[in-house]
């Protein structure tokens, strides 16, 4: 029997959603990409997410916008973002030009501005691969408000898919009491899949001048720190819904890759890692595909939630 070859072995799908390999670049950590060209090889990734657009551009949150916290990084950029219109006048051309998935993610004040970038976006499937929905920003003003509430989340992501003929993603927030109900009410909405998590909410203090360190006093806490909240969010999601998973969350070296997979997340995205090792995302499609290897894999689908709990007595 010949050995598998890599577009065999790391090829995954989520729903609609086709991937050379299950390594994807987190949104709002890779800018629109031309940062990134001298350090890595963007052909070698599932797919890239630039930063967030939005209907009109914003200048974001007032600074400090980030502070490094012992185990990650704590920011509050507030969405700064170019609006839709510079998006494809600018950008949408480099971005589409990369040998990978280009997956572009959206922020809107209400359901019916989604549904309109959706639209407007679905005019370019050609160079568009999918849409990942922003519904979970802690640091703007009703950022989480669409994916606090399972009614209003079914209902974004209903309209959405109405709206356009794109693949559909869901990025989630921990910051609820559930996250398998709004899972559950974007796989109802008809999401393809769903991003587990965006940043955990939190905030830095300066005491001795009674200050917030932050100008928008409240941020996202991303990078390490996030590892085990987004691991437990992943086993809850995949054990109870249906609905394929992207991982989230502190990922920096390919155990932690492992350990989503294995969770239950059929792809990653790699986050706060970028800032300190922008290669890493290229470096651990290689060392995954020898894991597989190892591991006598035929697909890496065979080790997607094959996590083992203990027996309830």
């Amino acid at each position: 029997m010949n050995a598998p070859t890599q577009t065999d072995l790391l090829a995954v799908t989520l729903n609609r959603l086709h991937l050379k390999n299950p390594i994807l670049v987190a949104s709002g950590t890779f800018g629109y990409a031309r940062e990134m060209q001298p350090f890595l090889d963007f052909s070698k990734l599932g797919g890239i997410i630039p930063k967030t657009i939005t209907t009109e551009p914003r200048i974001g949150n007032p600074p400090p916008r980030t502070i490094e916290t012992s185990a990650g990084l704590l920011n509050s950029i507030g969405l700064d973002n170019d609006g839709i219109d510079l998006f494809l006048e600018k950008h949408l051309h480099y971005l589409a030009s990369l040998d990978t998935a280009l997956i572009v993610n959206i922020a809107g004040r209400n359901i019916d501005e989604m549904a309109e970038m959706a639209s407007r976006l679905d005019a370019f499937q050609n160079q568009i691969t999918a849409l990942e929905l922003n519904i979970s920003c802690p640091n703007v003003s009703g950022g989480v408000d669409y994916g606090t509430q399972p009614e209003l989340t079914e209902k974004m992501i209903q309209q959405v898919t109405e709206s356009c003929q794109l693949p559909v993603i869901a990025k989630l927030t921990p910051n609820v009491t559930s996250v398998v109900e709004i899972a559950q009410a974007a796989s109802q909405g008809g999401a393809d899949a769903v991003s587990l998590i965006n940043t955990v909410q939190g905030t830095a203090i300066d005491w001795r001048r009674r200050k917030p360190v932050l100008g928008g006093v409240f941020g996202g806490l991303s990078g390490p720190a996030i590892k085990p909240v987004a691991l437990r969010v992943v086993c809850q999601v995949a054990r109870e819904v249906d609905i394929p998973i992207i991982g989230v969350g502190g990922i920096s070296n390919i155990d932690d890759v492992m350990e989503f997979i294995v969770a239950g997340a059929s792809a990653v995205q790699i986050g706060t890692a970028n800032f300190y090792n922008p290669g890493l995302a290229t470096q651990l499609v290689g060392e995954l595909e020898q894991i597989l290897l190892e591991e006598k894999c035929s697909q890496v689908s065979e080790l997607v939630g094959s996590l083992v709990y203990p027996k309830k007595s």
